[in-house]
């Protein structure tokens, strides 16, 4: 199948088309990633015992299912209660398909779960929607920790799961037909800032600031990883967690590095922080970050107006018609501008509803494969699925 398209950059807000554009499905196999987290690797076990325990009380389905419903359910995983783009993005694709008749007199439903709580309330919530709401399919717009464990829940009952948010390359390397990742992962990111950076820009100082959470750390392990091997100059690193209190600090340490740019891997409330302080600080240094800067779930629209003109992401084959409808359907439904997390679900739920719909029935082999062939002209650009 097709590789991605050379990718492009844009600075914040987006004119147009925005924003590299890539998805991927892993190859078939059985194989755990190397380097996979411990607590990932514990809870694979856990998983497994969800499932026997449906299995043993009878609530378990078979491969093609028996749902009596009159609708067809496609279960949606958020972070928490507050993470409203993702379901809005999901429920405008549900309202379209159910406008064009659905399939065969039957609705497309969305059936949203919170994965706040205890550690493992993610897997918990999936063997739930798959096995007690019998859905169809699985979106999860989510960190990559959650996306694992909802990854192998899903594998090991045989329901597609599309992945709408994490950029943890790993999860592909599970190799496992069951599983579609619709964002660009952290190594296409990151080969996208290098060369942007270093090669483009021909800039080779450059400061990186990150956070502390599993997703931040890992696109930081990514990014240092893959300017070793290109041979290019080590950037300069900070923690963004040993100066949460004293940012002033961290912004005149930067300075003080004489670099030609400023690098952002953390997570939206702790970027928009930071990019507020080197703005008052009068600091015109070019900042570029990952796509995780802008959930629009876990920062304001007023503080996502601090990017403005200032900060570049990694981007690409935006649609420019199929936005603008999406854009204008959004408002007149929401009475808001959609953002990058709606618009990856949208485009998720949408993949989900055309491979069911090309399928013909609940048979999840079926709907797998369909999902392996779609070729889909998205809001955020051509869809179709590698092997990688």
């Amino acid at each position: 199948m097709s590789s991605p398209k050379k990718p492009e950059f844009t600075p914040y807000p987006p004119r147009g088309i925005f924003y590299y554009r890539f998805l991927n499905k892993s190859p078939y196999g059985a194989c755990l990633p190397a380097g996979r987290d411990l607590g990932v690797k514990i809870f694979h076990a856990f998983v497994t015992s969800l499932l026997l325990i449906f299995i043993s009380t009878g609530k378990a389905v078979s491969q093609t299912t028996e749902n009596s419903d009159l609708t067809i359910k496609i279960g949606l995983l958020i972070p928490d209660s507050e993470s409203v783009a993702a379901i809005q993005g999901a429920e405008l694709a549900i309202r379209k398909a159910n406008e064009k008749g659905g399939l065969n007199g039957r609705n497309f439903q969305l059936v949203p779960r919170s994965m706040e709580g205890p550690w493992g309330t993610g897997s918990k919530q999936a063997v739930t929607l798959i096995f007690e709401e019998k859905v169809w399919a699985l979106l999860g717009s989510h960190d990559g920790r959650n996306a694992h464990l909802v990854e192998q829940a899903a594998t090991k009952s045989q329901v597609v799961f599309v992945s709408a948010w994490s950029g943890d390359p790993t999860l592909s390397q599970a190799f496992v037909p069951w599983f579609f990742n619709c964002v660009p992962n952290d190594r296409q990111q990151v080969a996208s800032l290098i060369e942007e950076i270093y090669d483009k820009k021909k800039f080779n100082k450059i400061a990186v600031v990150s956070g502390s959470d599993y997703d931040s750390k890992i696109t930081m392990d990514n990014f240092l990883k893959s300017v070793k091997k290109s041979g290019k100059p080590d950037p300069v690193q900070f923690n963004y967690g040993n100066y949460i209190q004293r940012l002033n600090v961290l912004t005149d340490e930067i300075n003080n590095t004489d670099s030609d740019c400023i690098l952002i891997f953390c997570r939206p409330g702790e970027s928009s922080k930071l990019v507020r302080e080197i703005r008052l600080k009068g600091m015109n240094l070019p900042l570029f970050g990952s796509l995780m800067l802008l959930n629009e779930d876990e920062i304001s629209p007023e503080d996502l107006k601090i990017y403005d003109n200032i900060l570049s992401v990694p981007a690409g084959d935006w649609s420019v018609p199929e936005l603008t409808n999406f854009t204008q359907e959004y408002q007149k439904a929401f009475n808001k501008m959609p953002g990058m997390v709606a618009s990856y679900s949208f485009d998720g739920t949408s993949v989900l509803i055309e491979a069911i719909r090309n399928a013909g029935s609940d048979d999840r082999e079926l709907i797998q494969k369909s999902l392996g062939r779609i070729r889909r002209n998205g809001v955020t650009g051509p869809i179709q699925f590698d092997d990688k």
